[in-house]
């Protein structure tokens, strides 16, 4: 799967696709990205695959139809516990922000 698909989708697709307004999409990027530079971690390890919108894409898709890891990974040329990974981190990071809250989950 071409990962670059969700640049041309139109605002009601993406939102009919992921669960969430585009706006909504960018100012979890833009949360993620001010996060991570108020908070540097340690640059140790293998870089990454997907880029940081293409691992909100990754947990918004998880979110929105709970599909299994294996699925996911399957689409976007990653391993389940990449996926696993993924949707934690990001799940995390934007309770972590405090602009973002999940029903049930509290920020560790």
């Amino acid at each position: 799967m071409n990962n670059l698909f969700y640049l041309n989708l139109k605002p009601e697709q993406f939102k009919r696709r992921f669960g969430a307004q585009i706006q909504t999409f960018k100012e979890m990027v833009k949360s993620i990205e001010q996060y991570r530079l108020a908070n540097p971690k340690d640059k140790r390890g293998r870089r990454t695959k997907l880029n940081l919108e293409e691992q909100v894409l990754v947990a918004l898709e998880y979110w929105r139809e709970y599909r299994t890891y294996f699925h996911i990974g399957t689409n976007w040329g990653v391993s389940e516990s990449t996926v696993c990974r993924i949707v934690t981190n990001v799940e995390s990071t934007l309770m972590k922000t405090g602009k973002f809250g999940i029903p049930g989950k509290k920020a560790g």
